[in-house]
């Protein structure tokens, strides 16, 4: 397993839609691997494979290390939402976007369902934070990001904000 550079915004990686896996071979399940230590040592508690300049639709989630659940990891290729209903408020960050976060309106409870690393079925059905976080890593897989969810106003002044703390690290950097 190996530790993966994680894709900053506003990297336009970012922004595109992720290919769906049409087989699972080695190499899938080495990029699952290698995204769920990527994830563990950024830390975070998810993480979609564009977000490591992969642009297939895969991602891995733990929500373990934030609050106690017997969910643990969760490796999930080709995720699609098929129900939601109700609503929920709560801070989101990104490992793209280090050191930004914001409130985001998400669904509160969802039903997932895609495959697992032996490309069996799988379907789940959850709320709250592994409900945020599920929305927020499929997000990552249709090219949206959490800042993409917020109202234009929060968004604007989100981006101005990251914009200066770019361009105070390029300035740094010479």
């Amino acid at each position: 397993m190996a530790v993966l550079p994680i894709i900053k915004y506003p990297d336009r990686r970012l922004k595109s839609k992720s290919r769906p896996i049409k087989s699972i071979d080695k190499d899938i399940e080495r990029l699952l691997d290698d995204m769920a230590e990527t994830m563990y040592e950024a830390p975070g508690v998810g993480l979609a494979a564009p977000q490591v300049g992969v642009n297939v639709r895969a991602i891995v989630v733990d929500i373990s290390v934030r609050e106690e659940s017997t969910a643990g990891l969760i490796k999930l290729l080709n995720p699609a939402i098929i129900f939601s209903e109700g609503q929920q408020v709560g801070e989101e960050g990104c490992l793209s976007l280090p050191g930004f976060s914001s409130l985001v309106k998400r669904k509160d409870l969802i039903k997932v369902e895609g495959l697992n690393e032996k490309g069996e079925e799988m379907e789940i059905e959850c709320s709250g934070l592994l409900s945020r976080v599920l929305q927020h890593e499929i997000d990552h897989l249709n090219g949206i990001l959490f800042i993409d969810r917020l109202s234009r106003l929060k968004r604007e002044l989100l981006k101005k904000r990251i914009d200066r703390v770019f361009a105070m690290e390029s300035y740094a950097a010479f």
